[in-house]
């Protein structure tokens, strides 16, 4: 029986339609509990396979029946069988949401077309692993970002109707430009950007200690890789230090500027890579800054594989608005100022989500 067979819509129709719909959300649930697995492990460089799912506090393998999606976390008031230790929230509601996306692609997609319904069901559990991680993380795993892009292409070439396309030239035609168009849009976004907002002053309390090393700038309570805070050679952090402090010297009242190329202190100038540690005393420092992260690129050239270049115009334009009301909501409630850094990564994946959803006849009523 070939996939034809298998997905042909009369074949699904033998059997009540809301049957399929509790199939999609039980099988959402069930993936939704992967991606949780998903969420923890890929931001740490672990395997999503091995090993098997355990209690992250007393490494407890959780056995297959303690482990039914939903049910587990209510029965055990969201805490470990073993240890007693609480269980995230979080678990439980991306199962319920993944359940959720699941059953609302079949009852959106599965009448006219049950392979489109499949597919938006990978799309949205990209889209939500990548929402929870970019929120606790603020980066987006390539694992993702460019395997989203080469596997929505490689289904655009076997499903041209997913871009609503009468054969394969015109499927992946729309998919390719999906990419470019999403992804080169983003990027002159960033480059724009950092043109104009490509510097941020950082106040520390009083006279603060930080410290360089080989990999990131360490800050009170937080670490910052270089590769988030350097993207053009020109990029250069600068500070006025009290003193500043090296493996065999010290410096006092000078002024300290590091670029990916070049370390100056004063008059002195140093290759970085033969600097592996720095401490600094300053209550000020300037930081390049992008309007968005390179992570967001590549997020959006995988979103426009599976929903065109309309629909990455589309999710661009809805993410800065939705973006901003959540900002100022924040900022009114409190919960974060106004300099402070924010994922943008969720409000593409949520316009995504409303284009997906109905945004699509919008956009066609607004550039017919």
């Amino acid at each position: 029986m070939g996939f034809d067979t298998v997905f042909d819509p009369h074949n699904w129709a033998a059997v009540p339609f809301h049957f399929w719909s509790l199939v999609f959300f039980a099988f959402g649930c069930i993936v939704g509990s992967f991606l949780n697995v998903c969420i923890y492990r890929m931001p740490l460089d672990l395997s999503v396979v091995s090993p098997p799912s355990h209690c992250p506090h007393c490494k407890y393998s959780i056995p297959f029946y303690l482990n039914v999606p939903l049910l587990t976390w209510l029965s055990l008031r969201g805490k470990c069988k073993n240890c007693g230790a609480p269980i995230s929230p979080r678990y439980f509601a991306v199962e319920l949401l993944t359940g959720v996306a699941f059953l609302a692609c079949w009852l959106a997609f599965g009448a006219a077309s049950p392979w489109n319904a499949v597919v938006f069901c990978l799309f949205l559990a990209g889209l939500i692993t990548a929402t929870f991680i970019d929120f606790e993380h603020f980066i987006i795993p390539d694992e993702i970002t460019f395997g989203g892009a080469a596997v929505g292409f490689l289904i655009s070439f076997f499903l041209p109707g997913l871009h609503d396309a009468r054969s394969v030239a015109q499927g992946t035609e729309r998919s390719l430009l999906g990419i470019a168009v999403g992804g080169g849009i983003v990027y002159a976004v960033l480059r724009l950007g950092k043109l104009l907002f490509g510097r941020q002053k950082v106040k520390l309390a009083g006279e603060t200690k930080i410290i360089f090393t080989e990999t990131a700038l360490c800050l009170p309570g937080q670490e910052i890789p270089y590769e988030e805070i350097f993207y053009r050679k020109s990029d250069t952090i600068v500070l006025e230090a009290r003193t500043v402090e090296l493996i065999d010297r010290s410096y006092r009242a000078a002024t300290l500027r590091l670029t990916p190329k070049l370390l100056r202190i004063g008059d002195e100038q140093f290759d970085p890579a033969t600097v592996p540690h720095i401490e600094a005393v300053c209550s000020e420092l300037v930081l390049p800054r992008e309007a968005m992260g390179l992570g967001d690129v590549k997020f959006m050239a995988a979103i426009g594989a599976f929903i065109g270049w309309q629909g990455a115009m589309f999710s661009l334009m809805g993410s800065s608005l939705i973006g901003s009301a959540a900002g100022i909501l924040m900022i009114l409630l409190r919960k974060r100022e106004w300099s402070s850094r924010m994922p943008y990564g969720p409000y593409i994946a949520a316009a995504a989500v409303l284009w997906l959803f109905g945004g699509k006849h919008l956009f066609t009523m607004l550039f017919p």
